[in-house]
C-alpha cells in the first residue's frame, strides 16, 4: 500500500486575467495573472495580487507583465516564473511539498500546436511531471455540471479575459467550436478609449476594470440599476483633477462594438451545428460562463437576440477551474484530454 506519494495534483485555469490551481478539490490560489519582476536582473518580485498592486506604479527598475494575452502566453519566461510562483505560493497554503506535478491545465479550444506547445513546456518547467490539457469551453461544462458524454447537445460560452469561446459538446467531445478574441480585455480597453475620447479622462487598466464590474451593462435599460460609479483622474487638457459619475447605461453604450462581436460568434456557432444537437440547444438552452458572464443583463440580451435561453452558470468565474478539477479525478476516463 502506498503509504505517501512525493507526485501532487493539481489543476490550473491559466487565465489572462486571473490564475486559479486547485489541490484536493480545494481552490488553493485565485490570483490575478501578472508577475512584477526586477528589470535588470529579471528577477521575480511579486506574482498575483501583489504584482497587481504594483501595476502602474513602478519606478524604472520594475516591470509588470501579464504573461497571457488573447488566452494564449505571449511572454514564455514571465508565464514560467508565474507557474512557479502560485504552485509555490499554493505548497506554502497547503502544506505540502513536490518535486515532482501531475497537472492538468486548461487552454482556449483555438489553440495552436505552438501554443499547446508553449503551455507544456511552461508547466514542465514548473515541475509539472505530467501534464495533461483540457479546452476551456469543455472543462466549463464540466464545471457547470454538464454531462458531457450524453448523446445530446449543449452549447456553452466562455467569456474570459483575453478570449470568448463558443463550443457545441456531444459524446464527449467537441462538435463544433468557435474562439474568437473579443473577450474582457476589449471590453476594459473599451471603457479606456470612452473616458478619453467623452470625458477626457485618462485612467489605467485598473480602474476600467473597477468601472466594468461596478456599471457594466449589456443593457441601456435595468430593472435594477447600479449607483454611478465616481471616476477620479487627470483631465488631459489642464492636468487638473476631476470627478465624473459613470452610468451603466452610458457604459453600455461604448461596450457595445465588442459585446455585437460576441452575439456574432454565438450566431455562427449557432449555424455550423448539426440538426439534430441544434434541437437539443433549442430545449436545453445556452450557458454562459467566464467573467464575462457576469455583465448585467447579457444574457437577457443574447436571449432576446438569438430567441433561445441563456443560462448563466452558478459561479461563472469558476466554472472552467471546477471543471478543470474533475477532469483530474477522471484523467483515466475522460478520453478528451490532451498530452
Amino acid at each position: 500500500m502506498r503509504l505517501f506519494s512525493l507526485t501532487k495534483e493539481i489543476a490550473v485555469d491559466l487565465g489572462t486575467a486571473n490564475t486559479i490551481i486547485i489541490h484536493n478539490d480545494k481552490i488553493v490560489i485565485d490570483e490575478p495573472s501578472i508577475v512584477a519582476l526586477e528589470r535588470s536582473t529579471g528577477k521575480l518580485i511579486a506574482v498575483g495580487k501583489k504584482a497587481q498592486e504594483m501595476q502602474g506604479k513602478e519606478h524604472p527598475n520594475i516591470q509588470t507583465i501579464r504573461p497571457l494575452r488573447k488566452g494564449v502566453i505571449a511572454d514564455f519566461n514571465a508565464a514560467e516564473l508565474m507557474i512557479r510562483g502560485l504552485v509555490k505560493m499554493a505548497s506554502s497554503r497547503s502544506n505540502w511539498f513536490s518535486p515532482s506535478l501531475r497537472m492538468v491545465v486548461g487552454i482556449p479550444s483555438g489553440s495552436t500546436e505552438v501554443e499547446i506547445r508553449a503551455v507544456r513546456d511552461s508547466s514542465e518547467q514548473a515541475n509539472g511531471r505530467d501534464v495533461y490539457m483540457i479546452y476551456e469551453p469543455m472543462a466549463a461544462a464540466l464545471g457547470i455540471g454538464l454531462d458531457v458524454q450524453a448523446a445530446e447537445g449543449n452549447m456553452v460560452v466562455d467569456i474570459g479575459g483575453g478570449t470568448t469561446e463558443i463550443a457545441v459538446i456531444s459524446l464527449g467531445g467537441i462538435v463544433s467550436n468557435k474562439s474568437i478574441n473579443v473577450a474582457g480585455d476589449d471590453l476594459t480597453e473599451d471603457i479606456v478609449n470612452h473616458m478619453k475620447q467623452v470625458h477626457s479622462v485618462n485612467v489605467g487598466e485598473r480602474t476600467a476594470e473597477q468601472i466594468k464590474m461596478a456599471v457594466g451593462s449589456a443593457l441601456t435599460h435595468l430593472d435594477n440599476p447600479p449607483e454611478d460609479f465616481i471616476v477620479h483622474g487627470p483631465h488631459m487638457m489642464t492636468g487638473l483633477p476631476v470627478e465624473i459619475p459613470v452610468s451603466y447605461s452610458e457604459i453600455s453604450k461604448c461596450m457595445e462594438g465588442s459585446i455585437l462581436k460576441i452575439e456574432a460568434a454565438v450566431l455562427a456557432a449557432l449555424q455550423s451545428t448539426p440538426p439534430e444537437l441544434y434541437a437539443d440547444i433549442v430545449k436545453n438552452g445556452i450557458w454562459l460562463a467566464g467573467g464575462g458572464a457576469l455583465i448585467r443583463g447579457l444574457d437577457k440580451r443574447l436571449t432576446d437576440k438569438i430567441g433561445i435561453l441563456f443560462h448563466v452558470a452558478e459561479d461563472p468565474l469558476l466554472s472552467v477551474a471546477r471543471g478543470t478539477g474533475v477532469a483530474l479525478k477522471n484523467i483515466d476516463n475522460f478520453s478528451f484530454l490532451i498530452r
